[in-house]
């Protein structure tokens, strides 16, 4: 199985990042606090508890270099933990958000990061050493909807946004005094900060999960119609492909490589998509096993299966807390996943990522010994 290892933290993880050396995970168990766990002598131990947020903690980002975490919450708030001794140091971030932040997400060169909110915008924090504090300019009046997800092109400057307006949109992140003139892509003339690039109409329900490639040239994001979207050369005139498959909808997406995207969802069980050589994308397979147990439902019944356990749940009087999980055997997950992280490798390919869910669990995968996906890798 792909799962090589899962670790059972809290009843409810709504999301998950790991520190540079992935010898500490930083999670929020459904509430208002950031816990920060260390592998010590084969063990994990909670090591930290970072509280300043009100309200549940939406979204965590851990950054590679400078060793800062950012986090944000309900409490439309966001801070940026910087470790100083024994102890993490929070700075506060002004948002000025009258709507829950919802998920954020660091640059690639970690100068600026990206928040999303149901506000209907985007803001784009970078550090004012002045005043020792982290301010924002906002993309006001391009969404409909809430932003449910933000990714960072490789050159630093593109953001692309999924909202729940349907939409995916690629913006001009470029700030004067923060972004290097040579990085910006193309001449003077290119488009100023907040411009956007490309509105991407594909999906007809909410968006969520928007991804780049590692090289940047192919853009992924799913829909909640159990449908995803690969867009290659973003801009006036992009190549969409739509891939529709028959299982719940996904929640986020991660590339693998250039020609993999693994997506995980509320199949509890992560989905594996791949480029053929003809440039066609398709669901190859789901990457743990999928058993149904011989006292679980027939296929088609899953409607009955949850008409069931609510009907006993109202005339037993029993909590969710009693009744039994997912029929599914041999799953690493027994509920939703909705966070998706790559485990870098230094000086070889990546194939490690972890996933993690509203059963409280992080699961570590390895395509390592997947024969049938080595030529994706």
């Amino acid at each position: 199985m792909a799962a090589v290892a899962v670790h059972q933290f809290a009843q409810c993880i709504t999301c998950h990042a790991w520190s540079p050396d992935q010898s500490m995970v930083a999670f929020c168990p459904n509430n208002n606090e950031v816990h920060i766990y260390k592998l010590m002598q084969d063990k994990w131990e909670k090591v930290h508890v970072l509280q300043k947020h009100d309200q549940l903690v939406s979204g965590i980002d851990w950054s590679g270099t400078s060793n800062r975490i950012v986090s944000v919450s309900h409490d439309r708030n966001s801070y940026v933990w910087n470790q100083e001794g024994p102890e993490w140091v929070p700075t506060l971030v002004i948002l000025r958000l009258n709507r829950a932040a919802l998920c954020v997400q660091w640059s690639p060169k970690e100068n600026k990061f990206a928040v999303g909110s149901g506000a209907k915008n985007v803001c784009i924090c970078y550090y004012e050493g002045e005043n020792n504090w982290w301010v924002s300019k906002v993309i006001r009046k391009k969404h409909n909807s809430s932003v449910t997800g933000v990714a960072w092109h490789p050159n630093n400057i593109l953001l692309a946004t999924t909202s729940t307006d349907g939409k995916c949109r690629v913006f001009s992140t470029f700030i004067k005094g923060v972004d290097a003139r040579e990085s910006k892509t193309g001449s003077s003339s290119d488009p100023k900060f907040g411009e956007q690039i490309v509105q991407l109409d594909l999906s007809s329900s909410w968006a969520f999960g928007v991804k780049w490639s590692p090289s940047g040239n192919t853009l992924a994001y799913v829909g909640h119609n159990s449908m995803i979207y690969f867009v290659d050369d973003v801009g006036p005139s992009p190549l969409a492909q739509n891939v529709a498959f028959r299982y719940l909808p996904l929640r986020d997406v991660l590339f693998v490589s250039e020609k993999m995207v693994i997506g995980v969802g509320y199949d509890c069980n992560p989905m594996v998509f791949a480029m053929d050589k003809s440039g066609l994308w398709s669901f190859i397979r789901f990457l743990g096993e999928r058993k149904e147990s011989s006292s679980g439902p027939k296929s088609g019944s899953q409607f009955s299966e949850a008409f069931g356990k609510f009907y006993g749940q109202s005339r037993q009087g029993l909590s969710s807390d009693t009744v039994e999980p997912s029929k599914i055997q041999g799953a690493a997950h027994d509920n939703c996943i909705n966070c998706i992280e790559l485990l870098k490798q230094q000086g070889s390919k990546t194939k490690r990522f972890s996933t993690s869910g509203m059963d409280g669990k992080v699961v570590i995968w390895d395509l390592e010994n997947q024969q049938d996906l080595r030529e994706y890798l």
